[in-house]
């Protein structure tokens, strides 16, 4: 007889196994929502076991199992497409030698990491499930990275059959969802979890108003764009709205906060552009960054069209965590711009259009109260979907793996239907 949402028929706690090469202190975005998702899924009763690379300290949640490979890709000196294959074999020979597991769960760090899920579940005996965060190889060439033709074909089509062998696929949004259909994966097996956003980021009208003294930013309407600076994430139309308004709207300041393969660049573009209105900070520490983010009138994500249904965003959600209104320059099927036009708490704009962008600006910042009902509004959006409640539904998606019944269909998330 079953005995509950963690046991066996037999009595036996059941277990689970992460694969993903990032896990704090290791930064990444996929690190941290595994973070969270373990500790709670410890917490609920579940054997947590998560392999990653490095060889750091654990930082492990209390109650996970952290086991790390003992190297990584800053190992071999520089990011390249041989360090994350060097990466996914040390991650897939190391499941192999993890005592057996319940459920495998592979995430998609390092890409085509799916690749192994099928060969890990025969060997554990397991249900297993990809958590989808950016869809490979399919966003290989928005990265970068270029591949001969001839073996992207195959790539292409050694990931849909490894995903269709996967007992079932989270995907992170409605649009990675849709891409994933038109792949051949059946809608029963896919559900929607969208990331969350950190639980350390909040509104804090107080340490939001320290940031703006100790910056220097009392005075300036803000406008931030907070997280990774990727390929992925282009920034020209940012810096040319920001360009526009240097002289029409000095008050307007651009903080740009973060780094990434773009950073580079975007500094050295600024530069030649002469910018006096925007202001760059490294990387900031997780106790900084909900502070430095709560000091923002407004706040930007941009996303490249072409990559709509391969990634989404997460610099939405802790936008909408500091209750303030976000306008997001990408595509409008992404699931970042449906929270936003749906939670009515920002706007969808041309991710190329900079004269439209910098008239949305002044726009908020003429009209404080529309700021503050947005704000109200983004707070909510945010509070629908927490690391609480994605627990929840995830442990739901594995325990019905794990006793061999029908993965949940796509459920919509929150009773009030936030997706």
């Amino acid at each position: 007889m079953y005995c509950g949402a963690t046991q066996s028929r037999c009595g036996r706690v059941r277990s689970i196994l992460f694969v993903n090469r990032v896990f704090p202190p290791q930064r990444g975005a996929t690190g941290r929502c595994l973070a969270d998702l373990s500790e709670r899924l410890a917490a609920a009763g579940w054997r947590v076991t998560v392999l990653c690379d490095g060889d750091g300290p654990a930082d492990a949640p209390q109650g996970v199992i952290v086991l790390r490979t003992g190297r990584s890709i800053e190992d071999d000196g520089r990011l390249s497409a041989r360090a994350y294959l060097r990466s996914l074999a040390r991650l897939a020979f190391g499941a192999l030698r993890v005592p057996r597991q319940d459920v495998i769960v592979t995430m998609t760090d390092p890409p085509l990491l799916a690749l192994s899920g099928p060969m890990l579940a025969a060997w554990h005996r397991a249900a297993v499930i990809h958590w989808c965060h950016d869809l490979y190889p399919d966003l290989l060439p928005a990265l970068g990275v270029v591949t001969p033709r001839l073996l992207a074909g195959h790539l292409g089509r050694w990931m849909r059959r490894a995903l269709r062998a996967h007992d079932g696929v989270v995907a992170i949004g409605r649009c990675m969802s849709e891409r994933l259909s038109r792949m051949g994966i059946t809608g029963a097996r896919i559900t929607v979890l969208p990331n969350w956003p950190d639980p350390a980021i909040h509104q804090d009208s107080g340490a939001a108003a320290s940031a703006r003294r100790d910056l220097g930013l009392d005075g300036r309407f803000v406008v931030t764009y907070a997280g990774n600076f990727g390929l992925a994430h282009p920034l020209g139309t940012i810096l040319d709205a920001a360009a526009l308004l240097a002289r029409d709207c000095p008050e307007v300041l651009f903080l740009m906060v973060g780094d990434g393969r773009a950073h580079g660049a975007m500094v050295a573009r600024a530069a030649e552009i002469g910018l006096g209105n925007l202001l760059t900070l490294p990387f900031q520490p997780k106790e900084r960054i909900g502070a430095l983010l709560g000091a923002a009138d407004l706040h930007l994500v941009t996303m490249n069209p072409t990559v709509e249904g391969m990634l989404v965003p997460c610099k939405a959600t802790g936008a909408l965590a500091t209750h303030r209104p976000c306008l997001f320059l990408g595509p409008a099927g992404s699931e970042a711009a449906r929270r936003i036009t749906e939670r009515r708490c920002g706007m969808v704009l041309d991710p190329g259009d900079a004269a439209g962008l910098a008239a949305a600006i002044v726009g908020y910042r003429n009209d404080h109260q529309r700021r503050a009902e947005e704000g109200r509004r983004a707070g909510l959006a945010a509070a629908e979907w927490t690391a609480d409640l994605a627990a929840v539904r995830f442990a739901g998606v594995i325990d019905a793996l794990a006793r061999n019944t029908t993965m949940p269909a796509g459920f919509e998330i929150g009773s009030r239907g936030c997706g």
